[in-house]
Formats: C-alpha cells, sequence, structure tokens
C-alpha cells in the first residue's frame, strides 16, 4: 500500500483519485502527451475516473475516450481494444466516443444557478435512460449502477473543433507533478503527473446532446445476479436491505431515483450513514413497507438509538413523493414523471414497473 504521507503536499493529490490505486494490479501510471496502441491514441486531458479505470480524453482521427481498465478487471469492446503492458501489469484499453460531462454535474450546475433542466431536456434525458435499461434488459444484462454520475452526454458538436478550441470548453489540464518529500525517485508504477480532470465549464449543450449509460463496472447477466453489489449510500436498493439479493430489476429502483434527481437535483433519500434513518425514508416514499418485512424493521427499530414514531402507521393520502411533486414541479410538463417514478421505485422488485412499460406510460401523456 502506498503511503501517501511520504509525498509532498498537493492539491491534486487530494482531489484526484488515490494513489493508492498505483500498484501492481491497479491502476497505469499516465501523463499528458503519452501515447497508446502504436502511437494511434496520443492523451490530451483528464476526463475522470472510476473505482476500476482511470479515463482519458485523447486524440486519434477524431477525438476519443480511452478508458484505461485496471489490470484485475476486464469488459466488453466498443470502438477498440487493445490490451497495454504496463509497470502494474498488462491493461485492458477501451475507446469509446468522446462523451461529454455527467448528467449530475449538469444538474447542480443549474440548481446552484436557482433554475432547472428544460422540462423537455428531462423528459428526453428519461426516455433515452429508459430506452437503454429496456435495451440491456432485453440483451439479458443488467447495468447494476444506474445514477446521474453513470449518465453522460454525448458532444457531436464538439467533434471538428481543433483541440485548442476544444479546450476552450473543457477547460486546459492543470498537472502538478508527484514528488516524494525526501526527493528520491518514485516507485515504478506511480505516474510522475498528477492531472485535474476535465471541468466542462464552457459546455452548455445539455438541450440538443443525446445521453449515453456509462460505467458497465456492476453489469451482470440476468441468469447470475451477483451476491453483492458496490451500491452508493442513498442509493441502495430495498431488496439489497431486506433480503441481501439482487436480480436485474435493481435497475428499476435506480432509474426511478435517477429520473427524481433529474427534476429535483437531489436524491429521495438524505441517508446520513444511518440504515435506519434511509429505510425511515423509503417507508411512504411511494408505498408502505410489505407486510414480510415489517418484522425486520420492527427489529431494526427496537436497536436504533433514536425513536421512530413520527412514522405513521398506515399509509398518509399522499405518498412521499406525490407530496414533494405536487409542491415543487409547477411545469405542466413534467407531469408524467410522477407515475413513472411511482411504478419505478416500489419496495418489491416484482411490483415494480418495466422501463418498457414507463416508456408507455410517458407516450400515454404524449411526450
Amino acid at each position: 500500500m502506498v503511503d501517501v504521507s511520504c509525498f509532498k503536499r498537493s492539491k491534486l493529490l487530494r482531489s484526484e483519485e488515490q494513489i493508492g490505486r498505483y500498484r501492481p494490479g491497479g491502476f497505469h501510471p499516465v501523463k499528458i502527451g503519452d501515447t497508446f496502441h502504436c502511437g494511434r491514441y496520443e492523451v490530451c486531458h483528464k476526463l475522470g475516473w472510476g473505482g476500476f479505470s482511470t479515463v482519458w480524453l485523447a486524440r486519434d482521427q477524431q477525438y476519443v475516450t480511452l478508458v484505461l481498465i485496471r489490470a484485475t478487471h476486464l469488459v466488453v469492446e466498443l470502438l477498440d481494444a487493445f490490451l497495454h503492458q504496463g509497470p502494474n501489469g498488462d491493461h485492458q484499453c477501451l475507446v469509446f466516443e468522446l462523451l461529454g460531462p455527467a448528467v449530475d454535474s449538469v444538474v447542480f450546475d443549474h440548481h446552484h444557478g436557482g433554475d432547472r433542466l428544460d422540462a423537455d431536456t428531462i423528459l428526453r434525458i428519461t426516455r433515452r435512460l429508459l430506452q437503454a435499461v429496456s435495451a440491456m434488459h432485453r440483451a439479458g444484462y443488467a447495468h447494476g449502477d444506474i445514477s446521474g454520475a453513470n449518465v453522460a452526454f454525448t458532444t457531436s458538436r464538439l467533434a471538428t473543433l481543433s483541440l485548442d478550441d476544444l479546450l476552450k470548453v473543457i477547460g486546459a489540464p492543470k498537472t502538478e507533478k508527484l514528488v516524494r518529500r525526501d526527493g528520491e525517485p518514485l516507485a515504478p508504477g506511480l505516474p510522475e503527473q498528477l492531472v485535474q480532470e476535465a471541468r466542462w465549464d464552457d459546455w452548455s449543450d445539455e438541450d440538443e446532446e443525446d445521453i449515453r449509460l456509462i460505467d458497465l463496472g456492476e453489469s451482470f447477466p440476468h441468469a447470475t445476479p451477483p451476491a453483492k453489489l458496490a451500491e452508493p449510500w442513498g442509493l441502495q436498493s430495498p431488496e439489497g436491505i431486506f433480503t441481501g439479493k439482487f436480480d436485474h430489476r435493481v435497475d428499476l429502483w435506480r432509474a426511478g431515483c435517477t429520473i427524481y434527481f433529474l427534476v429535483m437535483a437531489l436524491i429521495p433519500f438524505n441517508h446520513l450513514g444511518d440504515m435506519n434513518a434511509l429505510v425511515g425514508q423509503m417507508i411512504h416514499f411511494v408505498e408502505d413497507l410489505p407486510a414480510e418485512w415489517r418484522p425486520q424493521w420492527e427489529c431494526m427499530k427496537q436497536a436504533a438509538t433514536r425513536s421512530w414514531d413520527h412514522i405513521p402507521a398506515q399509509m398518509p393520502a399522499q405518498s412521499k413523493l406525490e407530496e414533494t411533486f405536487t409542491k415543487k414541479v409547477t411545469e405542466p410538463g413534467l407531469a408524467p414523471l410522477l407515475p413513472v417514478i411511482s411504478g419505478l421505485m416500489r419496495f418489491r422488485p416484482r411490483d415494480r414497473i418495466s422501463a418498457d412499460e414507463a416508456l408507455a406510460l410517458l407516450d400515454g401523456h404524449g411526450t
């Protein structure tokens, strides 16, 4: 394990991917200007990182997204795929079309400006997300990690720009050298250069661009669902909490959470790291807790340090979702999303509407 304290203090050392992930079987060290696949792909900027990879803007005959998977994780081929040998192992490299900012960052930017995405844009993103989920499910696969962070905009308008003009949109790369405090050379496998991810500060094409569902690191075939999913706090599915089992319909719950986020600029549940608080907020969000899960909920409440008497014993006349939606959403065009979210976010997977049924609800409202 890399000891971060041995390096000189740096803003990027704190804000970017963990240096400890650069190790045998981990990330491959990259710097601006590096080339891959016999010089075909030249790295121009960093677009981001995740649990399994770092993601880079690269230049081929056009701009592309180059994903360097950590040495112990493989996923499917897209536009191009090749193996790259590095000091930390053999890395599967995937080449995608260049994608823009994640939907969550664009929603947050609008929210901080006191606004939300245009209603037509929200409906279009919702439709495309549901179509992507439907396509994956028809193919026999689940995504497993749907969220606003894993839905990204396309960048068709940027395809013909020069690199200088592209960098005016996403910001020039900001880099810092990784330097040991003792002046000793870096160990093999560590990056020479820390690179800040692109900010997309001058990008404003969300009304015109399509979206893509990205990051298949948690995807799985219907026939072999995983024993465990890496679910971020606040986005846990109720079946995972109460049964410890998942199937492809976890995507439906997470799609409902994501659509809610598009409208409200926050996820439905303020978790605060407390599982009881998370479940307490789920109850009556759309419906009452299923009878078969209530004994487990009673045990959870008894072991808690706070009282849960504020949760009504019976389902109120309005669900929390309906109450919040009615109060905060005034655009008539967004009304079709209420039954869609309600249908997707049912406690039991078998009670959730499918992605195709959710699309039919949108069609029924003329969107």
